[in-house]
């Protein structure tokens, strides 16, 4: 399953992906998060991995599986016996940058984790993509 996002921001691509690879700041941004603690140092990379805190939820950490500087990357955590991936991607747009957010969810239990929770993480992907908005923009 499946759940996306997708915003145009007035900014240029390099500024909204400062915003999205600093993703210690993410709680500044969002209220979604309240905590992101990276687990290692340097840039983010394949292998790179943070600890989220969620209201409501216990911490997970989630590891980066792909990396492509400037236009995209994706990271994987598990969720209730379901693989999650959380994938930010920037587009050009007529006025700046579109960001995607992606959340694919794989594995038994998927389905249901999906029913669940889809309609609060497509609220929560579009409140995360608002404060990258307000961010870059500002």
């Amino acid at each position: 399953m499946r759940i996306e996002h997708t915003i145009d921001i007035a900014a240029p691509a390099e500024r909204v992906w400062a915003l999205t690879v600093d993703v210690e700041s993410w709680p500044e941004l969002s209220p979604t998060m309240t905590v992101v603690e990276r687990l290692d140092d340097g840039p983010l990379r394949v292998g790179s991995s943070a600890r989220v805190k969620q209201p409501g939820q216990r911490a997970k950490v989630w590891t980066v599986t792909a990396v492509e500087p400037g236009r995209r990357f994706a990271w994987r955590s598990r969720v209730f016996g379901t693989d999650m991936t959380g994938t930010h991607t920037l587009h050009p747009a007529e006025q700046g940058t579109a960001n995607t957010l992606t959340i694919d969810m794989a594995g038994r239990g998927s389905g249901l984790v999906g029913r669940v929770m889809g309609r609060q993480i497509h609220k929560s992907l579009a409140t995360e993509n608002a404060g990258f908005k307000r961010a870059a923009e500002a």
